[in-house]
Protein backbone atom coordinates (compact mmCIF):
# COMPACT_ATOMS: atom_id res chain seq x y z
CA UNK A 1 0.00 0.00 0.00
CA UNK A 2 1.68 3.06 -0.38
CA UNK A 3 1.51 5.92 1.39
CA UNK A 4 -1.26 7.87 0.01
CA UNK A 5 -3.36 4.80 0.31
CA UNK A 6 -2.59 4.52 3.72
CA UNK A 7 -3.43 8.08 4.32
CA UNK A 8 -6.99 7.78 2.55
CA UNK A 9 -7.67 4.81 4.03
CA UNK A 10 -6.34 6.07 8.08
CA UNK A 11 -8.72 8.94 7.46
CA UNK A 12 -11.68 7.19 6.40
CA UNK A 13 -11.46 5.01 9.66
CA UNK A 14 -10.80 7.54 11.64
CA UNK A 15 -13.79 9.82 10.19
CA UNK A 16 -16.41 6.81 10.40
CA UNK A 17 -15.40 6.27 14.26
CA UNK A 18 -15.34 9.55 15.38
CA UNK A 19 -17.73 11.88 13.29
CA UNK A 20 -20.90 10.35 13.56
CA UNK A 21 -21.13 10.12 16.74
CA UNK A 22 -19.66 14.18 17.58
CA UNK A 23 -22.55 15.12 15.00
CA UNK A 24 -25.02 13.48 16.59
CA UNK A 25 -23.39 14.88 20.30
CA UNK A 26 -23.56 18.35 18.52
CA UNK A 27 -27.07 18.18 17.42
CA UNK A 28 -28.80 16.96 20.75
CA UNK A 29 -26.58 19.81 22.09
CA UNK A 30 -27.83 22.46 19.99
CA UNK A 31 -31.21 21.33 19.92
CA UNK A 32 -31.28 21.37 24.06
CA UNK A 33 -29.60 24.97 23.70
CA UNK A 34 -32.44 26.31 21.85
CA UNK A 35 -35.82 24.03 22.45
CA UNK A 36 -36.90 26.68 25.03
CA UNK A 37 -37.95 28.76 22.65
CA UNK A 38 -40.68 26.24 21.44
CA UNK A 39 -41.76 25.37 24.75
CA UNK A 40 -41.99 29.44 25.51
CA UNK A 41 -45.19 28.80 23.77
CA UNK A 42 -47.17 27.51 26.71
CA UNK A 43 -44.46 27.79 29.18
CA UNK A 44 -44.67 31.15 29.57
CA UNK A 45 -48.26 31.54 30.62
CA UNK A 46 -48.29 28.62 32.46
CA UNK A 47 -45.59 29.62 35.27
CA UNK A 48 -46.16 33.57 34.93
CA UNK A 49 -43.40 34.59 32.43
CA UNK A 50 -43.55 37.96 30.96
CA UNK A 51 -41.53 38.29 27.78
CA UNK A 52 -38.73 40.66 29.69
CA UNK A 53 -38.32 37.95 31.93
CA UNK A 54 -37.97 34.97 29.46
CA UNK A 55 -35.93 37.08 27.45
CA UNK A 56 -33.58 38.06 30.68
CA UNK A 57 -33.79 33.87 31.56
CA UNK A 58 -32.76 33.19 28.26
CA UNK A 59 -29.63 35.10 28.15
CA UNK A 60 -28.71 34.21 31.75
CA UNK A 61 -27.15 30.55 29.78
CA UNK A 62 -24.79 32.55 28.20
CA UNK A 63 -23.45 34.02 31.23
CA UNK A 64 -22.45 30.92 32.82
CA UNK A 65 -21.28 29.45 29.49
CA UNK A 66 -18.82 32.35 29.01
CA UNK A 67 -17.07 32.80 32.48
CA UNK A 68 -16.73 28.59 32.53
CA UNK A 69 -15.73 27.96 29.21
CA UNK A 70 -12.28 28.19 29.18
CA UNK A 71 -11.35 26.35 32.18
CA UNK A 72 -13.60 23.48 31.05
CA UNK A 73 -11.57 23.51 28.11
CA UNK A 74 -8.31 23.41 29.97
CA UNK A 75 -9.48 20.43 32.72
CA UNK A 76 -10.55 18.84 29.45
CA UNK A 77 -6.95 19.09 27.65
CA UNK A 78 -5.55 17.73 30.88
CA UNK A 79 -7.67 14.96 31.74
CA UNK A 80 -7.98 13.71 28.30
CA UNK A 81 -11.82 14.45 26.01
CA UNK A 82 -13.25 11.21 26.65
CA UNK A 83 -14.01 11.53 30.30
CA UNK A 84 -14.43 15.11 29.79
CA UNK A 85 -17.14 15.32 27.22
CA UNK A 86 -18.90 12.34 28.74
CA UNK A 87 -19.16 14.44 31.77
CA UNK A 88 -20.37 17.53 30.39
CA UNK A 89 -23.22 15.49 27.97
CA UNK A 90 -24.58 13.97 31.03
CA UNK A 91 -24.63 17.08 33.31
CA UNK A 92 -26.32 18.99 30.43
CA UNK A 93 -28.97 16.52 30.19
CA UNK A 94 -29.87 16.26 33.72
CA UNK A 95 -30.21 19.89 34.09
CA UNK A 96 -31.82 20.39 30.61
CA UNK A 97 -34.28 17.65 31.61
CA UNK A 98 -34.93 19.52 34.83
CA UNK A 99 -35.84 22.51 32.85
CA UNK A 100 -39.73 20.66 33.42
CA UNK A 101 -39.38 21.56 36.78
CA UNK A 102 -39.07 25.36 37.01
CA UNK A 103 -42.07 27.19 38.39
CA UNK A 104 -41.32 30.58 38.17
CA UNK A 105 -38.81 34.01 37.25
CA UNK A 106 -36.20 32.99 39.74
CA UNK A 107 -36.22 29.32 39.28
CA UNK A 108 -35.99 29.55 35.33
CA UNK A 109 -33.05 31.93 35.70
CA UNK A 110 -31.47 29.70 38.32
CA UNK A 111 -31.60 26.72 35.91
CA UNK A 112 -30.43 28.79 32.73
CA UNK A 113 -27.81 29.28 34.38
CA UNK A 114 -26.32 25.65 35.64
CA UNK A 115 -27.42 24.55 31.97
CA UNK A 116 -24.90 27.35 30.76
CA UNK A 117 -22.22 26.21 33.03
CA UNK A 118 -23.02 22.77 32.39
CA UNK A 119 -22.72 22.72 28.86
CA UNK A 120 -19.45 25.02 28.80
CA UNK A 121 -16.53 23.85 26.73
CA UNK A 122 -18.51 21.11 24.58
CA UNK A 123 -17.91 23.35 21.76
CA UNK A 124 -14.24 24.33 21.54
CA UNK A 125 -13.92 20.87 23.44
CA UNK A 126 -15.09 19.12 20.09
CA UNK A 127 -12.66 21.01 18.03
CA UNK A 128 -9.31 20.80 20.23
CA UNK A 129 -10.42 17.20 19.84
CA UNK A 130 -10.57 17.03 16.27
CA UNK A 131 -7.54 18.74 15.78
CA UNK A 132 -5.52 16.19 17.98
CA UNK A 133 -6.79 13.60 15.16
CA UNK A 134 -7.01 15.46 11.79
CA UNK A 135 -3.60 16.55 10.07
CA UNK A 136 -3.75 20.52 8.62
CA UNK A 137 -4.92 18.67 5.39
CA UNK A 138 -8.20 17.14 6.40
CA UNK A 139 -8.91 19.41 9.32
CA UNK A 140 -11.34 22.24 7.25
CA UNK A 141 -12.99 19.21 6.29
CA UNK A 142 -14.01 17.78 10.03
CA UNK A 143 -14.87 20.68 11.25
CA UNK A 144 -16.94 20.95 8.28
CA UNK A 145 -18.53 18.19 8.98
CA UNK A 146 -18.90 18.79 13.06
CA UNK A 147 -20.45 22.58 11.96
CA UNK A 148 -22.89 20.61 9.71
CA UNK A 149 -24.61 19.57 13.56
CA UNK A 150 -25.67 23.41 14.12
CA UNK A 151 -27.36 23.69 10.95
CA UNK A 152 -28.84 20.05 11.03
CA UNK A 153 -30.24 20.90 14.41
CA UNK A 154 -32.24 24.44 13.16
CA UNK A 155 -33.76 22.36 10.08
CA UNK A 156 -34.54 19.32 12.28
CA UNK A 157 -35.06 20.48 15.44
CA UNK A 158 -38.13 22.84 15.55
CA UNK A 159 -40.71 20.21 14.02
CA UNK A 160 -39.70 17.32 16.73
CA UNK A 161 -39.91 19.96 19.48
CA UNK A 162 -43.27 20.88 18.03
CA UNK A 163 -44.34 17.54 17.93
CA UNK A 164 -43.73 16.48 21.64
CA UNK A 165 -45.16 19.91 22.40
CA UNK A 166 -48.83 17.39 21.11
CA UNK A 167 -47.50 15.13 24.64
CA UNK A 168 -49.20 17.92 26.50
CA UNK A 169 -51.72 16.41 28.83
CA UNK A 170 -50.62 12.99 28.68
CA UNK A 171 -49.76 11.48 31.72
CA UNK A 172 -50.86 15.14 33.54
CA UNK A 173 -47.88 16.29 32.23
CA UNK A 174 -47.69 19.51 30.00
CA UNK A 175 -46.61 19.69 26.73
CA UNK A 176 -43.45 21.90 27.43
CA UNK A 177 -42.29 19.64 30.13
CA UNK A 178 -42.56 16.82 28.23
CA UNK A 179 -40.41 18.45 25.52
CA UNK A 180 -37.64 19.47 28.29
CA UNK A 181 -37.51 16.02 29.33
CA UNK A 182 -37.77 13.89 26.27
CA UNK A 183 -35.01 16.22 24.70
CA UNK A 184 -32.89 16.04 27.82
CA UNK A 185 -32.28 12.16 28.16
CA UNK A 186 -30.97 11.81 24.60
CA UNK A 187 -27.65 13.79 26.13
CA UNK A 188 -27.89 11.85 29.16
CA UNK A 189 -27.33 8.55 27.67
CA UNK A 190 -24.92 9.76 24.57
CA UNK A 191 -22.57 10.93 27.33
CA UNK A 192 -22.24 7.18 28.37
CA UNK A 193 -22.11 6.35 24.56
CA UNK A 194 -19.00 8.81 24.53
CA UNK A 195 -17.34 7.49 27.24
CA UNK A 196 -17.68 3.82 25.63
CA UNK A 197 -16.30 4.90 21.84
CA UNK A 198 -14.06 7.99 22.31
CA UNK A 199 -10.80 7.60 22.30
CA UNK A 200 -8.28 10.51 23.78
CA UNK A 201 -5.54 9.83 21.49
CA UNK A 202 -4.67 8.80 18.17
CA UNK A 203 -1.55 6.08 19.85
CA UNK A 204 -4.62 4.57 21.66
CA UNK A 205 -6.74 3.68 18.94
CA UNK A 206 -6.90 -0.09 18.84
CA UNK A 207 -9.41 0.09 16.04
CA UNK A 208 -7.06 1.40 13.76
CA UNK A 209 -4.57 -0.90 11.73
CA UNK A 210 -0.95 -0.71 13.70
CA UNK A 211 0.49 0.51 10.50
CA UNK A 212 -2.37 3.20 9.94
CA UNK A 213 -1.83 4.53 13.80
CA UNK A 214 1.64 4.56 13.35
CA UNK A 215 1.57 7.06 10.27
CA UNK A 216 -1.46 9.29 11.98
CA UNK A 217 0.65 9.74 15.17
CA UNK A 218 4.07 10.86 13.19
CA UNK A 219 2.08 12.64 11.29
CA UNK A 220 0.73 14.65 13.57
CA UNK A 221 3.91 14.34 15.78
CA UNK A 222 5.51 16.31 12.74
CA UNK A 223 2.76 19.09 12.00
CA UNK A 224 3.19 19.53 16.49
CA UNK A 225 6.71 20.19 16.06
CA UNK A 226 6.27 22.73 13.20
CA UNK A 227 4.01 25.06 14.84
CA UNK A 228 6.12 24.56 18.65
CA UNK A 229 9.18 25.62 16.62
CA UNK A 230 11.72 26.42 19.31
CA UNK A 231 9.56 26.92 21.93
CA UNK A 232 6.48 25.90 23.78
CA UNK A 233 3.49 28.31 23.89
CA UNK A 234 1.72 29.07 27.68
CA UNK A 235 -1.86 29.63 28.00
CA UNK A 236 -1.16 33.17 29.01
CA UNK A 237 0.73 33.58 25.32
CA UNK A 238 -1.79 32.26 23.34
CA UNK A 239 -5.03 34.31 25.15
CA UNK A 240 -2.85 37.32 24.49
CA UNK A 241 -1.70 36.54 21.14
CA UNK A 242 -3.06 38.86 17.97
CA UNK A 243 -3.92 35.96 15.84
CA UNK A 244 -6.45 34.46 18.78
CA UNK A 245 -7.91 37.66 19.29
CA UNK A 246 -9.04 38.44 16.22
CA UNK A 247 -10.15 35.40 15.46
CA UNK A 248 -12.33 35.97 18.41
CA UNK A 249 -13.35 39.09 16.71
CA UNK A 250 -14.08 38.03 13.72
CA UNK A 251 -16.37 34.84 15.43
CA UNK A 252 -18.11 37.44 17.33
CA UNK A 253 -19.11 39.73 14.40
CA UNK A 254 -20.01 36.26 11.99
CA UNK A 255 -21.97 35.42 15.50
CA UNK A 256 -24.49 38.55 14.15
CA UNK A 257 -25.80 35.92 11.67
CA UNK A 258 -25.63 32.83 13.12
CA UNK A 259 -27.20 33.70 16.96
CA UNK A 260 -28.68 37.10 16.33
CA UNK A 261 -30.02 36.06 12.89
CA UNK A 262 -30.77 32.71 13.44
CA UNK A 263 -32.72 33.38 16.78
CA UNK A 264 -35.14 36.00 14.74
CA UNK A 265 -34.98 34.32 11.24
CA UNK A 266 -38.94 33.06 11.87
CA UNK A 267 -39.90 36.24 12.97
CA UNK A 268 -38.07 38.11 9.87
CA UNK A 269 -39.85 35.46 7.70
CA UNK A 270 -43.29 36.38 8.75
CA UNK A 271 -42.78 39.94 8.81
CA UNK A 272 -41.14 40.56 5.76
CA UNK A 273 -42.14 38.04 3.48
CA UNK A 274 -45.68 38.02 2.29
CA UNK A 275 -46.50 36.45 6.11
CA UNK A 276 -46.83 32.99 5.73
CA UNK A 277 -48.57 30.77 8.25
CA UNK A 278 -46.74 29.13 11.30
CA UNK A 279 -46.18 25.92 9.35
CA UNK A 280 -44.95 27.12 6.06
CA UNK A 281 -42.68 29.47 8.24
CA UNK A 282 -41.28 26.32 9.54
CA UNK A 283 -40.23 24.74 6.22
CA UNK A 284 -38.95 28.68 4.78
CA UNK A 285 -36.64 28.38 8.31
CA UNK A 286 -34.67 25.08 7.32
CA UNK A 287 -34.23 26.42 4.03
CA UNK A 288 -30.89 28.79 4.69
CA UNK A 289 -29.95 25.71 7.08
CA UNK A 290 -29.69 23.34 4.65
CA UNK A 291 -27.76 25.60 2.14
CA UNK A 292 -25.25 26.16 4.72
CA UNK A 293 -24.75 22.43 5.21
CA UNK A 294 -24.26 22.34 1.51
CA UNK A 295 -21.79 25.36 1.79
CA UNK A 296 -19.45 24.15 4.82
CA UNK A 297 -19.16 21.13 3.04
CA UNK A 298 -17.61 23.21 -0.06
CA UNK A 299 -15.62 25.43 1.89
CA UNK A 300 -14.00 22.83 3.65
CA UNK A 301 -12.42 20.50 0.50
CA UNK A 302 -11.49 24.27 -0.59
CA UNK A 303 -9.80 24.77 3.02
CA UNK A 304 -8.25 21.10 2.72
CA UNK A 305 -6.87 21.80 -0.97
CA UNK A 306 -5.32 25.25 -0.79
CA UNK A 307 -4.96 26.16 2.75
CA UNK A 308 -5.09 30.03 2.71
CA UNK A 309 -7.88 30.52 5.77
CA UNK A 310 -8.08 34.01 6.24
CA UNK A 311 -9.20 34.01 2.45
CA UNK A 312 -11.84 31.25 2.97
CA UNK A 313 -13.29 33.43 6.39
CA UNK A 314 -12.86 36.72 4.33
CA UNK A 315 -14.72 36.08 0.87
CA UNK A 316 -17.72 34.33 2.03
CA UNK A 317 -18.66 36.86 5.12
CA UNK A 318 -18.12 39.78 2.37
CA UNK A 319 -20.62 37.66 -0.39
CA UNK A 320 -23.13 37.21 2.95
CA UNK A 321 -22.94 41.07 3.58
CA UNK A 322 -23.70 42.13 -0.27
CA UNK A 323 -26.50 38.98 -0.29
CA UNK A 324 -28.04 40.96 2.56
CA UNK A 325 -27.43 44.23 1.35
CA UNK A 326 -29.90 42.62 -1.72
CA UNK A 327 -32.30 40.82 0.19
CA UNK A 328 -33.40 44.21 1.83
CA UNK A 329 -33.16 45.82 -1.54
CA UNK A 330 -35.34 43.27 -3.05
CA UNK A 331 -37.94 43.44 -0.67
CA UNK A 332 -41.12 40.46 0.23
CA UNK A 333 -41.26 38.23 -2.57
CA UNK A 334 -38.79 35.12 -4.10
CA UNK A 335 -35.97 37.00 -4.98
CA UNK A 336 -35.62 39.08 -1.44
CA UNK A 337 -35.83 35.45 0.73
CA UNK A 338 -33.73 33.34 -1.75
CA UNK A 339 -30.84 36.22 -1.04
CA UNK A 340 -31.39 35.78 2.58
CA UNK A 341 -31.15 32.21 2.59
CA UNK A 342 -27.90 32.46 0.24
CA UNK A 343 -26.55 35.00 2.74
CA UNK A 344 -27.03 32.43 6.00
CA UNK A 345 -25.36 29.69 3.90
CA UNK A 346 -22.45 31.55 2.94
CA UNK A 347 -21.48 33.39 6.22
CA UNK A 348 -22.08 29.75 7.97
CA UNK A 349 -19.38 28.27 5.55
CA UNK A 350 -16.75 30.76 6.79
CA UNK A 351 -16.59 28.35 10.13
CA UNK A 352 -14.56 25.41 9.16
CA UNK A 353 -11.57 27.54 7.94
CA UNK A 354 -11.72 29.77 11.47
CA UNK A 355 -11.42 26.84 13.37
CA UNK A 356 -8.74 25.22 10.45
CA UNK A 357 -6.67 28.71 11.35
CA UNK A 358 -7.07 28.87 15.42
CA UNK A 359 -5.71 25.22 15.33
CA UNK A 360 -2.81 26.27 12.93
CA UNK A 361 -0.57 27.99 15.25
CA UNK A 362 -1.05 26.70 18.26
CA UNK A 363 -1.13 23.23 20.08
CA UNK A 364 -1.52 21.43 23.74
CA UNK A 365 -3.33 23.18 26.24
CA UNK A 366 -2.76 26.83 24.63
CA UNK A 367 -4.87 25.94 21.76
CA UNK A 368 -7.35 24.52 24.42
CA UNK A 369 -7.63 27.98 25.65
CA UNK A 370 -7.53 30.27 22.54
CA UNK A 371 -10.17 27.64 20.85
CA UNK A 372 -12.54 28.34 24.19
CA UNK A 373 -11.50 32.35 24.16
CA UNK A 374 -12.91 32.62 20.72
CA UNK A 375 -15.95 30.48 21.30
CA UNK A 376 -16.48 32.43 24.40
CA UNK A 377 -16.23 35.77 23.22
CA UNK A 378 -18.74 34.74 20.16
CA UNK A 379 -21.63 33.38 22.87
CA UNK A 380 -21.43 37.27 24.23
CA UNK A 381 -23.49 38.04 21.28
CA UNK A 382 -26.24 36.04 23.03
CA UNK A 383 -25.88 38.28 25.58
CA UNK A 384 -25.82 41.72 23.25
CA UNK A 385 -26.95 40.72 19.49
CA UNK A 386 -30.14 39.64 20.06
CA UNK A 387 -31.61 42.30 22.45
CA UNK A 388 -29.93 44.91 19.72
CA UNK A 389 -32.22 43.30 16.76
CA UNK A 390 -35.10 43.79 18.82
CA UNK A 391 -34.34 47.39 19.56
CA UNK A 392 -33.77 48.11 15.98
CA UNK A 393 -36.73 46.58 14.63
CA UNK A 394 -38.96 48.45 17.45
CA UNK A 395 -37.21 51.58 16.10
CA UNK A 396 -37.96 51.03 12.62
CA UNK A 397 -41.00 49.09 12.44
CA UNK A 398 -39.44 46.65 10.26
CA UNK A 399 -36.38 43.75 9.91
CA UNK A 400 -34.39 46.02 7.01
CA UNK A 401 -32.75 47.95 9.37
CA UNK A 402 -31.23 45.31 11.50
CA UNK A 403 -30.55 43.26 8.51
CA UNK A 404 -28.33 46.23 7.01
CA UNK A 405 -26.85 45.99 11.10
CA UNK A 406 -26.22 42.07 10.47
CA UNK A 407 -24.81 42.88 6.64
CA UNK A 408 -22.30 45.45 8.30
CA UNK A 409 -20.97 43.02 11.05
CA UNK A 410 -20.44 40.55 7.76
CA UNK A 411 -18.39 42.87 5.90
CA UNK A 412 -16.46 43.89 9.02
CA UNK A 413 -15.95 40.12 9.48
CA UNK A 414 -14.22 40.22 5.78
CA UNK A 415 -11.62 43.28 7.23
CA UNK A 416 -10.75 41.10 10.29
CA UNK A 417 -10.17 38.35 8.45
CA UNK A 418 -7.94 39.32 6.42
CA UNK A 419 -6.19 41.43 8.84
CA UNK A 420 -5.82 37.96 11.14
CA UNK A 421 -4.21 36.03 7.96
CA UNK A 422 -0.07 37.31 8.89
CA UNK A 423 -0.64 36.52 12.73
CA UNK A 424 -2.08 33.16 12.03
CA UNK A 425 0.12 31.71 10.18
CA UNK A 426 1.25 27.72 11.13
CA UNK A 427 4.04 28.48 13.83
CA UNK A 428 3.59 32.16 14.33
CA UNK A 429 2.94 32.57 17.55
CA UNK A 430 6.25 30.07 18.83
CA UNK A 431 8.48 31.80 16.46
CA UNK A 432 7.34 35.08 18.25
CA UNK A 433 8.01 33.56 21.72
CA UNK A 434 10.87 32.26 20.76
CA UNK A 435 11.85 35.36 19.39
CA UNK A 436 11.19 37.09 22.43
CA UNK A 437 12.86 34.74 24.62
CA UNK A 438 16.39 35.78 22.83
CA UNK A 439 15.65 39.36 22.75
CA UNK A 440 14.91 39.22 26.91
CA UNK A 441 16.31 36.03 28.43
CA UNK A 442 15.04 36.59 31.85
Amino acid sequence: MSVGDLERETMRRVTGRLMPLIIVCYIVAYIDRSNVSVAALSMNEAIGLTAAQFGLGVSMFFVTYVIFEIPSNIVLARIGARRWIARIMISWGIVSACMALVQGEKSFIIVRLLLGAAEAGFTPGIIWYLARWFPASHRGRAMGRFYVGAALATVIGAPISGFIMKMDGFLDVAGWQWLFVVEGLPAVLLGFVVLRFLTDEPREAGWLPERGRTWLVERLAREQAEIDGQRAISVRQALASPGVLLLALFFFLYSFNSIGLTLWMPQVIQGGFGEPSDFVTALLTAVPYALAVVAMVLVARGVDRRGRHALHMAVPMAASGVMLVGSVLAGPGVLGFALLALSTGAAWSAVPALWGSATSFMTGVAAAAGVALINSVANIAGLAVTPLIGVVKEATGSFDAPLLVIAGAMFLAAAVAMASGPFTAPGRLAAETAAKAERDPA
